[in-house]
């Protein structure tokens, strides 16, 4: 004895199980709704992720609600003990990011906007300066 499927039917799963098939993104889907998404890890990618987005991809800044300071030809970053300290505490508008960025991911991204958009401060910054500046502690907040 066969079964037969109708047609309609068939079609009808189809399509409630298209849309769900079609936006569930390749491996990252931990099955409970929530995507991962690769935590950056260069400079650049720290930038690109976190910093660009009020700095802007020329690292010029901008003005509007509030003044947004330029980091392109930047001297204030030829100490990196500046701009750490700025990452980890915050600084006037901006708040610290020691809960969002780990003290790898602050060296790579301070070493990068050092080096680029106009500044030639070419020492390496490593996670054991990023270390030294004191961290809130971690718990409650943003």
């Amino acid at each position: 004895m066969t079964i037969r499927f109708p047609i309609a039917l068939a079609a009808a799963a189809l399509a409630i199980t298209a849309p769900a098939v079609a936006q569930t993104p390749p491996g990252g889907d931990t099955g409970g709704g929530i995507v991962r998404i690769a935590k950056p890890v260069t400079g650049k990618e720290v930038y690109e992720a976190v910093c660009q987005a009020c700095h802007m991809a020329d690292a010029k800044g901008g003005v509007g609600a509030g003044t947004i300071p330029a980091l392109a030809s930047n001297p204030r970053l030829a100490g990196a003990a500046y701009p750490i300290s700025a990452i980890v505490l915050g600084k006037g508008g901006m708040p610290g990011l020691t809960g969002s960025l780990d003290d790898t991911q602050i060296a790579e991204v301070v070493t990068y906007i050092r080096t680029n958009f106009g500044n030639a401060y070419a020492k390496p910054v490593t996670a054991a300066e990023v270390a030294r500046i004191p961290h809130p502690t971690r718990g409650g907040g943003h």
